[in-house]
């Protein structure tokens, strides 16, 4: 073998490592442009605005000639353009549609509202027909809302029955590939409850101090209903009575949107104090009780309507106003506006519902065996005879049919068939707590009525402050 063919693989080594070396950094350059390509794509990932449609982007490295050759080339809509979240969509969707709301009106019904914004019958069968949560939709009150979304293309998207701020229902038209026209949501929102305080002192009515104080008129009426067996607010209220109570305001979204149940409160009535709390019990019903556990309902009612004024008192020697002579008023005549409500002043039974020349129509209840109620004058009677009515169920309307010189309730009570003066009859007390339940009510209300006390200690010693520092001043 002669000279140069002894070095050719000797040269041959040197190439082959050359080679080998370039291979070697090949592969580190691969490795670096892999980890250009991944930084890359984690930026495409997390860009906020990439919503544009994916297009091809191209990434080139360059490397020797001698070097491998690698791809160089990544589809962004086949490996790294990310989906967007259904979020995203719904909230692009929603800045697509427009919207046109409509407020339901005294007489409207489901067709005239969408009528007013170019809707047909056909539109509305599509929708009542789609489920049965549509149902609402056929009592709908007025003050209600209705909110319609329109696609681009004029098509109805959506409709949002806004029964309440608590409550709504949603109709969202389905992809045409379902077989429903709507797909349907019953939405209810809890709200927050937080416990508020009141208290007034009387200047002229009950009313009038409570809208000082900032109740809102239900729970003003609400007060009275749970004092309305011990205290006559149309007769025995004075000026310097006062009231407190603890109940319930509902914030949604930090907004307040009404009062809930009135949780404690007290009432002193001429220099008689009376204290309730409510108590749920076991079987989830809610009444009212002395803190000591007896009911706050009595067996009857003190007066059976909500009246104006007493327009003539029990007396048996009171010159008749139509007949002129002296004739016993064996119950009290109460005023009020006609079509007023009356109640029925205890549970029983109608033992007479009809119409006479004396009395125009009237309703007579027995209440087990000693007491029974009489309603005279009235416009309408709502009971029929052998009926059983419950406490505070309407039983009529006041009126002035029979002799009558105006509108009014002529109420009697009766005690072992002897009339007695509604007003001064001593009525049956009221039932205590089941023994079951008594644990669990000291429990629930003692901390019920420890924050009424406390609310009223720090709004004294608050107006107390007060009358020092203007004393000061």
């Amino acid at each position: 073998m002669n000279q140069a063919s002894y070095t050719a693989p000797r040269n041959s080594n040197n190439l082959w490592q050359r080679l080998a070396a370039n291979r070697r950094a090949s592969r580190r350059l691969l490795a670096a442009a892999l980890a250009i390509v991944s930084i890359a794509t984690f930026f495409l990932l997390i860009k906020e605005d990439a919503v544009a449609p994916a297009k091809e982007i191209s990434i080139a490295v360059n490397l020797p000639a001698s070097a491998e050759s690698i791809p160089t080339t990544i589809e962004e809509a086949a490996t790294v353009a990310p989906d967007e979240t259904h979020d995203q969509q719904e909230a692009q969707s929603e800045e697509t549609l427009k919207w046109t709301n409509q407020t339901v009106r005294s007489g409207d019904n489901l067709t005239t509202i969408f009528q007013r914004v170019l809707l047909g019958a056909a539109d509305v069968h599509r929708l009542i027909t789609a489920s049965p949560l549509t149902k609402p939709l056929t009592a709908m009150k007025p003050g209600e809302e209705l909110h319609f979304a329109f696609s681009e293309s004029g098509a109805l998207a959506q409709v949002k029955y806004i029964k309440s701020k608590l409550e709504s229902y949603i109709y969202t038209a389905a992809p045409e590939e379902q077989d429903a026209a709507y797909t349907a949501e019953h939405v209810v929102r809890e709200p927050e409850m937080i416990t508020a305080f009141r208290e007034a002192t009387i200047e002229d009515s009950l009313f009038m101090a409570g809208e000082r104080a900032q109740l809102p008129h239900n729970l003003i009426m609400e007060v009275a209903n749970i004092f309305g067996w011990d205290v006559d607010f149309a007769l025995d209220i004075r000026k310097g009575d006062r009231f407190a109570v603890l109940f319930e305001e509902k914030f949604l979204d930090g907004e307040k949107i009404g009062t809930g149940n009135v949780l404690a409160a007290e009432f002193t009535n001429q220099g008689r104090t009376f204290k309730a709390v409510r108590y749920v019990d076991g079987k989830g019903n809610a009444n009212y009780y002395t803190p000591e556990g007896f009911s706050m309902r009595k067996a009857f009612l003190r007066a059976p309507l909500d009246f104006t004024r007493i327009s003539s008192n029990f007396n048996l020697r009171r010159k008749h106003p139509i007949h002129k002579n002296i004739r016993a008023h064996r119950g009290v005549d109460y005023a009020a506006p006609r079509g007023t409500p009356i109640f029925a002043a205890g549970d029983g039974k109608v033992i007479a519902s009809g119409y006479s020349k004396p009395n125009g129509n009237y309703v007579f209840i027995q209440h087990g065996q000693r007491y029974t109620t009489k309603y005279l004058h009235l416009t309408k009677r709502m009971v029929k005879t052998g009926q059983t009515v419950r406490q505070r169920q309407v039983v009529g309307t006041l009126g002035s049919t029979g002799y009558a010189t105006g509108p009014h309730l002529h109420y009697e009570f009766l005690v072992n068939g002897v009339h007695q003066n509604p007003r001064t009859v001593s009525l049956p007390k009221s039932l205590p707590i089941d023994e079951k339940e008594r644990s669990a009510f000291e429990t629930a209300t003692a901390a019920l009525m420890n924050q009424l006390a406390l609310q009223q200690s720090t709004q004294l010693a608050m107006l107390s402050g007060e009358d020092q520092q203007h004393t000061t001043q």
